[in-house]
């Protein structure tokens, strides 16, 4: 096995697949990657991009494992192997758009679906076993990185920004990634500065509460608002969105920071759902509030932590969000700073997590640290990441 990691590591290229299931609940990315080096320097090149969708039933299914009162250990047990095997598909249908045998692929690096997240006790749990993974598609697996940045103090969030910082570090501009996907979480990369100064952290919600409430009010024929058009057609209640905005105490809380479903949850979801229908608010209206209040979730943490202390110019968008465009407007006009999607810079904004997961997993196979302190308020740096061999190589290595 170790023979077969040194051949791995010492390749001057590696094929990877990233995996990726986030807290909009829509289905896995998996990101076909060709990596060059590793470390600063680091070059990768998206060969091919694949969603796997999630029926409504199987989003329930691990909706329901994100809510303590819906939620058992033999429910998540199940769910554990069941990704596995979903992610192991996923897998397979990337190499297959891009005509690769699974043989040639050096290793596959899964983010795992997070179901619950508790950085205030350092506890964090993602599911989809990596064992499943690494049989079914022969694949050497890296996975579960969040854990060993909180065992070291880290909230193990947000794991972003450090490929944010490898790969999108300007040296006369100063850039604000922002991830939207069901929360939304930045990095803001100082002209020049090293990883030691990335500021990064969740802002709160992204698609999770407009993604919830489209379904309520379409009786789940649609999981989301298609490029804002809802929103577009609805007027926002101000006084609401106040009222909402003053409610979220994570607006307020100190960095660094980061939140998840066990916050902006479906119970929640429900509640802002009855209070806009209370208000006699068409379902438009209600969802272009929504949608203000992940606009304003983001402008105000970038008001308030950000140009008070750091020169930006450019506020890069990627995520699920990137194709809201009612949601950009917002940005674009509560903002100074240039807003523009990813894809401007040539990166796919749809495969972008995926692929920060290939290159996570290429860190830890080198051995290198892999979390930023600084973005996540960790004491130190540390090597995240476990690793999965598959049976298939005991044959290999005889």
């Amino acid at each position: 096995m170790l023979t077969h990691l040194q051949r791995l590591v010492s390749k001057e290229k590696r094929l990877a697949i990233g995996l990726m299931s986030g807290t909009s609940l829509d289905g896995i990315d998996a990101a076909l990657v060709e990596i060059t080096g590793a470390g600063p320097g680091t070059e990768v090149n998206l060969l091919a991009f694949e969603s796997l969708s999630y029926s409504n039933e199987e989003s329930q299914g691990i909706l329901n494992l994100c809510n303590s009162s819906d939620s058992s250990v033999d429910q998540i047990c199940r769910m554990n192997v069941w990704l596995g095997e979903k992610f192991a598909e996923a897998a397979r249908r990337v190499m297959e758009q891009a005509e690769v045998p699974l043989a040639e692929v050096d290793f596959i690096s899964s983010h795992g679906q997070t179901i619950f997240h508790m950085p205030d006790h350092a506890a964090t749990l993602q599911i989809g076993e990596l064992a499943v993974i690494a049989e079914q598609t022969g694949c050497v697996t890296v996975g579960d990185f969040r854990p060993s940045d909180m065992a070291v103090g880290g909230q193990g969030a947000p794991l972003v920004p450090f490929v944010d910082d490898l790969l999108f570090r300007h040296p006369s501009q100063g850039r604000i990634l922002i991830n939207i996907g069901g929360i939304s979480n930045l990095s803001v990369l100082e002209a020049g500065r090293d990883d030691d100064h990335v500021l990064a952290f969740d802002t709160g919600p992204g698609n999770v509460l407009i993604d919830a409430i489209v379904q309520k009010g379409t009786n789940k024929e649609k999981k989301y608002d298609e490029g804002g058009q809802l929103a577009a057609q609805g007027k926002v209640d101000v006084e609401w969105l106040e009222h909402i905005l003053e409610a979220d105490d994570y607006l307020k809380q100190p960095l660094p920071k980061t939140t998840g479903r066990e916050l902006y949850t479906s119970d929640m979801a429900e509640q802002l759902w009855q209070e806009g229908k209370k208000r006699n608010l068409r379902f438009e209206d209600i969802i272009a509030t929504i949608t203000a209040y992940t606009v304003e979730a983001i402008a105000r943490h970038i008001h308030t932590f950000v140009d008070r202390a750091y020169k930006t110019e450019d506020v890069i968008i990627a995520g699920g969000g990137v194709h809201n465009h009612t949601l950009l407007e917002g940005l674009k006009r509560r903002l100074s700073q240039r807003v523009t999607p990813l894809d401007d810079l040539n990166f796919s904004s749809d495969a972008k997590e995926a692929i920060t997961f290939a290159l996570l997993g290429n860190e830890f196979l080198h051995g290198q640290s892999n979390n930023l302190p600084s973005a996540t308020g960790a004491s130190k740096k540390a090597v995240m990441g476990k690793l999965v061999f598959p049976s298939a190589l005991l044959k290999n290595e005889r």
